[in-house]
Order: C-alpha cells, then sequence, then structure tokens
C-alpha cells in the first residue's frame, strides 16, 4: 500500500487520496494491512492461509480498534497499486497466466507479488487464484475482481486525462438549458461567437417549467426560460430577451387584414398548433379555457416552421412568438397579427442557482449572454 493514502476516519467506507507513484492522479483505496512479523511469503497463495492472524485484528491495527465494525470481513485491503497494469495485479496475473509471468511484466519481485495477492485474499475471505500444474488460474472472485479492475483503471485514466485538462486551463464544463424560442430564436446571434470558441459548453433544449426545477436541483448551471420563475424556487434572475405572441393567417383569410385582435375573437376558427405537452400549447389551452373555450386543432405539428407551412396552404389560424413569424414571413404567404392581450408579451429569462458559486466559466458565460442579450441590442 503506497504511503500516500492517509488514514480513513471511522465509518468512511473509502478514502480519495493522491499516490505518490502516480502524480496528480487520485487513487481509491482502502488502507492495505502489512503481513505480521515473523509470517513467511509462501508461493502458493491460491487459497488463505490457516493459521494466520485474523483478517479483523489485522484491520484494526491498519485502522484502530473497532473501526467500520459493520462491515466486518468486507473491509477490503485494496489498493489502486494492486490492479494497476503498469505496477503488478490480477490484470498481468490473467495475461500471463503466471505469477512469476505477471511479476515480470510488472517488474516486480515474484516474492512482493506474492505477499501483495495473499493479503487481499485474507482480506477478502476467499481465493483470487487456482494453481494449477501449468500456471495459475483465475478463481471466481479473481475473475470479478479482474472485471473490475478493467473497469477502475480505465475510469482512472478518463479522469487523469481530465484533471489534466483541468490543469492546462482547457476545461470549464458548463450545461446549459434554453426554452425552443430562445434556442432557435435568440441564442444563434447571442452566443453564437461563444459557443464557437467554448466548445466545453452542453446547450439542451427543454421546456421551461423542466428547466426551473433543473437548475434548482442543480441538474444544470443555467438556464433560460419563456415564464415567471417563482421566488420559492430561491433562483437569481437576469433579463435576457422580449418577445410577444401574435396570430398568423393565410393571406386571404377573413382575419388577414387585421392589424391587431383579441384571442377570444379568433377561437372560433380552425388552428394549427404543437403538439400537447408544449409549454406554447398548455399557454393557449390554458387562455382558451379561461373564457369557457376550446381551440379547434385541425393539425398538430413539432415544429414552429411546419406550423407556419400548414398557415400558408389554408389550414387554419396559429398563434407564434413573433420573432418565428417574422422570420417565417419573409419566405411565406402568411399574415402576422398582434395579439392586444395582457399576456401576449414575453419575456426571456436568464436563472442560475447562485451566480457567485457558478464556475468561473460559468460566470463568463452569464455576463457574456447578459452583455449580449437581444434585450440591450
Amino acid at each position: 500500500m503506497s504511503s500516500g493514502c492517509p488514514m480513513r476516519p471511522s465509518g468512511v467506507p473509502a478514502i480519495i487520496a493522491f499516490s505518490k507513484s502516480l502524480p496528480m492522479m487520485p487513487a481509491l483505496c482502502v488502507p492495505s494491512v502489512s503481513t505480521p512479523p515473523g509470517d513467511s511469503v509462501d508461493s502458493d497463495f491460491s487459497r488463505p492461509q490457516l493459521g494466520r492472524e485474523p483478517t479483523r485484528n489485522r484491520i484494526d491495527r491498519a485502522f484502530g480498534p473497532g473501526v467500520d465494525r459493520g462491515l466486518g470481513q468486507s473491509a477490503l485491503a485494496i489498493d489502486v497499486n494492486t490492479v494497476r497494469p503498469h505496477r503488478f495485479g490480477v490484470l498481468y496475473i490473467a495475461e500471463a497466466a503466471s505469477i512469476t509471468g505477471g511479476a515480470s511484466r510488472a517488474n516486480m519481485a515474484l516474492a512482493s507479488a506474492s505477499e501483495r495477492i495473499r493479503t487481499m485474499e485474507e482480506a477478502l475471505g476467499v481465493p483470487l487464484l487456482e494453481r494449477k500444474r501449468r500456471g495459475v488460474e483465475l478463481a471466481p472472485a479473481g475473475s470479478a475482481l479482474e472485471r473490475h479492475a478493467r473497469i477502475v483503471m480505465q475510469q482512472l485514466e478518463e479522469m487523469r486525462g481530465e484533471l489534466n485538462n483541468y490543469a492546462k486551463g482547457l476545461r470549464g464544463h458548463v450545461h446549459v438549458l434554453s426554452n425552443t424560442v430562445a434556442m432557435v430564436e435568440f441564442l444563434p446571434a447571442a452566443l453564437g461567437v461563444f459557443l464557437s470558441a467554448h466548445p466545453n459548453i452542453d446547450l439542451e433544449e427543454r421546456q421551461s417549467g423542466e428547466i426551473i426545477r433543473a437548475i434548482a436541483d442543480g441538474l444544470a448551471d443555467i438556464g433560460i426560460v419563456a415564464e415567471p420563475v417563482d421566488p420559492a424556487e430561491e433562483l437569481e434572475t437576469f433579463p435576457f430577451a422580449e418577445d410577444r405572441l401574435v396570430v398568423i393567417a393565410p393571406h386571404r383569410h377573413a382575419l388577414a387584414q387585421r392589424r391587431e385582435i383579441a384571442f377570444r375573437e379568433i377561437l372560433d376558427h380552425d388552428f394549427v398548433g404543437l403538439v400537447a405537452g408544449s409549454a406554447l400549447q398548455r399557454t393557449l389551452n390554458h387562455h382558451a379555457a379561461r373564457v369557457d373555450r376550446r381551440l379547434k386543432l385541425r393539425v398538430r405539428l413539432n415544429s414552429f416552421d411546419s406550423i407556419a407551412r400548414m398557415v400558408e396552404s389554408g389550414i387554419g389560424l396559429a398563434v407564434l412568438p413573433e420573432t418565428v413569424a417574422r422570420r417565417c414571413q419573409r419566405s411565406m404567404a402568411i399574415r402576422v397579427i398582434a395579439l392586444k392581450d395582457a399576456w401576449a408579451p414575453r419575456h426571456f429569462t436568464i436563472c442560475v442557482q447562485n451566480l457567485k458559486s457558478l464556475s468561473a466559466h460559468a460566470q463568463w458565460l452569464v455576463e457574456y449572454m447578459r452583455r449580449h442579450s437581444p434585450a440591450r441590442q
């Protein structure tokens, strides 16, 4: 066991410590136990030796009396060095089918290799190796250890690579959630340059309600939403953009010449809407229900552009964000009519749990978004 692994406090089953043999690389370890004075190193360690000091006593000497009594015999004396391929362990033994061959590959003395494996077997209480006429084979427990050892080594290498990237200033992972309109209409212009220069920013589309809950639960760093944030969520918010809902109609529709209209006035007409469950569709259904009406939806689609195409073909009316409607109007034969209801204006908001507690990269992104928000243009 590397001396870099510190003493474990009572009740803690494992420690993340730094191994001296691999700088900047944490080693997951439960402190190993040393061989009692007078014990010999047996070359035959394919099964636990009888008459040796009880494992509980060896663990007590390593940790102090009474530590992890609830774990009993499962308190393992396993060092990452025991499974690390470039040192010595079950990986080399499995590949060489020989203790001697495994020790040779690791440039390690056979006696030291045997003692390390024997210590593990005694702590586990099960054999890891089965001695055959020609070499050794992994016992069932040894096969399980080999499988997990390979997984651990892969994860340790990935961790070392990622931590090295942090040390070089190459990593600053930020998880951003945005609602559909902000994602499609506002973020490309506001964040295009920033995202190109910072590839370690994840941008994911969600509904506003889901975003607020995710930020409150710490599942993402930054959210952009189009609905009010409940003060009970205790989130910090910053203005980002403003938009309003409008009606779009085909050129030859009876309402096409209107400049503005109230929502209740269009409820007698056919509609093209979003799929059930979308935030905007729920909003429209809610305001229709407030006047004891229901939308006459003929078609439900997934995208704003598809909805506009259906409206252009004369299927019905639709309610869309004005930024979307104006963009579609440039290439489609549709009319844009302002909604004069008080709920038509929409305010897009940046929300975070606590700006000061965010990583430096996340704070830079929030500040960049605030400086380049559409509301400031």
